[in-house]
């Protein structure tokens, strides 16, 4: 007689995986599910539900010793007060300004500071490049700025050569047309060593014989770098083009309330501090709530913009 054959035990002759049911994959995994579970636990209470609490807010007016869901509805009262808000402007003006030159001086110094330490001959001395720029990343904004201090101060080492070489000394830090380099200098000196690690990880990916029959076919250095190692980078630098796109709004909030003062508030002042000046130095939770959601979604608008954008152009993405 013919045995009768089910779908599953078909599927495992054939060798197609089959899906197994829930309550034996449970009983036999329960563990990774317990792991599973706690993470998700773990995001969901501190990443997602503030996020449904601060867009509640925003549409809110939450006062001191109110509770988020006994706060009365406002509708969109708190966009209609930024928006007709005189100091707006300015600070959206300074966060756009000081963006778009964090995202150009901090984007491509990582890049080629990767090629030139990859393209060492010494491994040795390779290591120690390495671990050398990447020691600003691990110094907080406080230690950053004593830094800056003793170098750009009113009595700082630049002033003491310029007093020494018979020139006027001047206090950089207390001018404004200087703040904005000041700020985006320091960016680049602490992250750029730290953004050349997924750099790395894609150059160490390439196949040595393309760099060997580039130089049989007579390519130097800058060919080299050219015809394979920047095709190899493209994944990862438009990876990482689209995520600062995503976080182009962000001016590292603690660098900026740790080098800016009165002096420079015409410059250095932006969304970040507003809120912070606005949203808790004033008690108006709602209003600075209402900023962050304008933010997140401008952020979101350029991450998938972003991302179509290159699709089209370079037919690659993150999804």
């Amino acid at each position: 007689m013919t045995k009768s054959v089910t779908k599953s035990q078909a599927a495992k002759r054939m060798g197609v995986p089959t899906k197994m049911p829930f309550r034996l994959a449970l009983s036999r995994y329960w563990g990774l599910y317990v792991i599973v579970g706690v993470i998700m636990a773990y995001y969901l209470l501190f990443y997602y539900w503030p996020i449904v609490m601060g867009v509640m807010m925003a549409f809110k007016e939450v006062k001191l010793g109110m509770s988020v869901f006994n706060a009365p509805w406002v509708g969109v009262e708190n966009f209609d007060y930024i928006f007709h808000d005189s100091e707006i402007l300015r600070v959206t003006k300074n966060t756009l300004i000081l963006s778009v030159l964090r995202l150009f001086w901090t984007f491509w110094p990582p890049i080629v500071l990767a090629i030139m330490i990859f393209d060492l001959t010494s491994a040795k001395y390779k290591r120690v490049c390495q671990t050398f720029v990447y020691i600003p990343h691990f110094f907080s904004w406080v230690i950053m700025y004593g830094i800056v201090f003793a170098f750009f101060s009113g009595n700082g080492m630049i002033n003491n050569i310029i007093a020494a070489l018979g020139g006027r000394k001047q206090d950089f830090l207390m001018d404004a047309s200087l703040f904005r380099s000041l700020l985006v200098g320091s960016q680049v000196w602490k992250g750029a060593g730290w953004g050349t690690i997924l750099y790395f990880a894609a150059m160490t990916n390439v196949n040595p014989e393309l760099y060997e029959a580039a130089k049989i076919d007579g390519a130097g250095p800058i060919a080299r770098t050219r015809a394979v190692t920047l095709p190899a980078m493209m994944p990862v630098v438009t990876f990482s083009l689209i995520m600062a796109l995503g976080s182009i709004l962000n001016n590292d909030f603690e660098q900026v309330l740790m080098f800016y003062n009165s002096a420079v508030y015409s410059v250095g002042d932006i969304i970040e501090t507003w809120v912070y000046r606005v949203g808790l130095g004033k008690m108006q939770y709602s209003v600075g709530s209402a900023v962050s959601l304008l933010k997140a979604i401008i952020s979101m608008v350029l991450i998938i913009g972003a991302n179509a954008f290159s699709r089209k152009v370079a037919g690659r993405g993150m999804w």
